[in-house]
């Protein structure tokens, strides 16, 4: 029989709140947004947007059609994204937030941070975002040309760096614009009509939901909780 003394109790006590404690080290801790934080966002039930995510949903992504990433200037936040009518820009976070909400008012914006493997290339990634400001929008989602749309610029700031022996964050893949009915949408068809381009199926690219998937994101806030 082992025979206890208050002393005793006392140290197993401190060990069982260190224990508790390490393991929910961020449970009081606040959520503070990160240089090269990823803001992934649902940006709403229009036709394109809803065409986006009926192509690209994943079983772990489905509902995400906007990518951008953060970044300070002066201690002012900012996201840096290729966005339409207004190609790569430097948008201020809140402007970014408050486009696209859910009926309770909260931004349809989810936050992920890259492992540690890719924080030391951040600064580049954002250096890269920079020297492109007011670059045209890609509306035809081409990889290869002189426009960028969102997902393409986050992928090549970082496919542009030497990342040494770490394999590149993102996957990219053959597009599709066809649904799961195997048949290509009836507004992807107008939307590439009316820009008087063949649709390019089979292409190189890729998409938010896709970048989502990656095993190297840890999805760390979510805005409409």
């Amino acid at each position: 029989m082992i025979h206890t003394t208050p002393k005793l109790i006392c140290s197993i006590f401190s060990l069982m709140l260190l224990f508790i404690g390490c393991k929910n080290p961020n449970k009081n801790i606040p959520f503070e947004l990160k240089e090269g934080d990823l803001l992934f966002q649902d940006t709403g039930t229009d036709d394109i947007d809803n065409a986006i995510k009926s192509v690209t949903a994943t079983a772990f992504s489905k509902n995400y059609s906007h990518i951008g990433m953060a970044m300070q200037t002066k201690g002012i936040w900012f996201v840096i994204e290729a966005i339409p009518e207004k190609g790569i820009t430097k948008t201020p976070l809140q402007d970014f937030l408050n486009r696209n909400k859910n009926n309770q008012n909260k931004s349809r914006t989810t936050v992920a941070r890259l492992d540690e493997n890719y924080q030391k290339h951040i600064p580049k990634a954002i250096e890269y975002g920079i020297k492109r400001l007011n670059i045209p929008y890609d509306k035809v989602f081409l990889w290869d040309d002189n426009s960028y749309y969102c997902s393409e610029l986050v992928y090549k700031m970082f496919s542009y760096q030497d990342l040494k022996n770490i394999p590149m964050p993102f996957k990219n893949q053959p597009m599709t614009f066809k649904d799961s009915t195997g048949n290509t949408s009836a507004s992807w068809t107008a939307y590439y009509k009316q820009l008087n381009q063949p649709i390019p199926e089979g292409d190189i690219g890729t998409n938010p939901n896709l970048m989502a998937g990656s095993p190297h994101l840890d999805f760390i806030y979510d805005y409409t909780k």
